[in-house]
């Protein structure tokens, strides 16, 4: 995260279920409300993924709740949204979303400068094997640190 950003929402389940390859920052084309939701922090980034639809990129099952002082013109939660990418941008994420196996989610949701940016990534699925060992390497790696601070 570099210097003015800040996180919105991180989607820390994607880290374990999927190996991350590419990574892109993207804008968002928001509702006005559901821009005061995001500054009031109310996210879930746990179920999205991208999809590409006639040329363009659509974030779809992100949840920006209601915002909290909005009337009856409030946003739908779990409505798709638009991404803002440049064509060739999306030409890339077309072409290795139809290799076999690889999907696109988002990893984080963030202010930069005052503009709300989703940064997705390409993914593979783990199985679960994968997940286990990842699990063993991060316990052995704390294990090692407690030691390590101990002998200090």
């Amino acid at each position: 995260m570099s210097e003015g950003e800040k996180n919105i929402a991180v989607n820390r389940q994607a880290r374990f279920n999927y190996e991350l390859m590419d990574r892109v920052e993207a804008g968002l084309a928001l509702l006005g409300t559901e821009a005061k939701s995001l500054r009031e922090g109310r996210c879930s980034l746990t179920d999205g993924f991208v999809e590409i639809r006639r040329g363009e990129a659509w974030l779809i099952d992100v949840n920006i709740a209601a915002y909290s002082h909005g009337n009856r013109a409030n946003h739908e939660p779990t409505r798709p949204r638009k991404l803002l990418l440049h064509k060739r941008e999306i030409k890339k994420l077309t072409g290795k979303i139809a290799e076999r196996g690889l999907t696109c989610v988002p990893l984080r949701m963030y202010f930069k400068g005052g503009v709300a940016k989703v940064e997705i990534a390409l993914a593979r699925g783990k199985k679960k094997g994968d997940k286990r060992e990842d699990v063993k390497t991060r316990d052995a790696q704390r294990d090692v640190r407690r030691a390590m601070k101990e002998r200090r």
